[in-house]
């Protein structure tokens, strides 16, 4: 299926976009733009404090919010080794990472994703992005384009037309370092 990848450029440099991911349909906004993400939280209702998952194709497109030296040697291995996948990580922030992404924390939840679909965009758009359920805080999350389109109308700048990852559950929250699991997928 072929993409309208300049529209999506567009949209993305100052607006918010949906995309499928692993379970639903995310909304997400290029995390280095402030007005984006407040755009993006005021749209969903979604207080700051909570904080956003980024997601990714690839670790590199992390590294701008993540402390990688932060993560010991000996961590690394186990630490990565959960990407691709439907798991997301809590690691260290940069201190230079905005306070809308992480809700005030020194830590960051980040996801490299094995969704072919959403991996796509992020390499089509060259960065990560921002990734919270598409839905109003409260509701159900959205599952398709056509339910995007139905809860946000044009308060979203494009929607990518393809299928979520068919997964039950939004993905698993994992701190790699204690191993605790902040949100579950079953």
């Amino acid at each position: 299926m072929s993409h309208d990848w300049e529209a999506a450029k567009e949209a993305v440099k100052t607006g918010v976009i949906a995309y499928p991911t692993e379970a639903v349909f995310g909304l997400g906004c290029d995390p280095s733009n402030e007005v984006a993400i407040q755009r993006l939280l005021s749209l969903k209702q979604r207080p700051a404090e909570k904080g956003v998952i980024l997601i990714a194709a690839d670790y590199s497109q992390l590294l701008p919010y993540v402390d990688d030296t932060a993560i010991p040697q000996d961590k690394r291995f186990t630490v990565l080794s959960h990407w691709p996948g439907p798991v997301t990580l809590i690691l260290p922030a940069r201190k230079t990472t905005s306070r809308l992404l992480t809700g005030g924390r020194d830590t960051i939840a980040v996801r490299v994703s094995a969704h072919e679909a959403v991996r796509e965009l992020c390499r089509e758009l060259g960065h990560a992005l921002v990734s919270t359920s598409a839905n109003l805080t409260g509701e159900e999350p959205a599952r398709t384009a056509e339910e995007v389109k139905q809860q946000f109308g044009d308060k979203v700048s494009w929607v990518m037309d393809a299928s979520t990852g068919g997964a039950k559950n939004p993905t698993r929250i994992i701190d790699p370092f204690s191993n605790k699991v902040l949100r579950d997928d079953a």
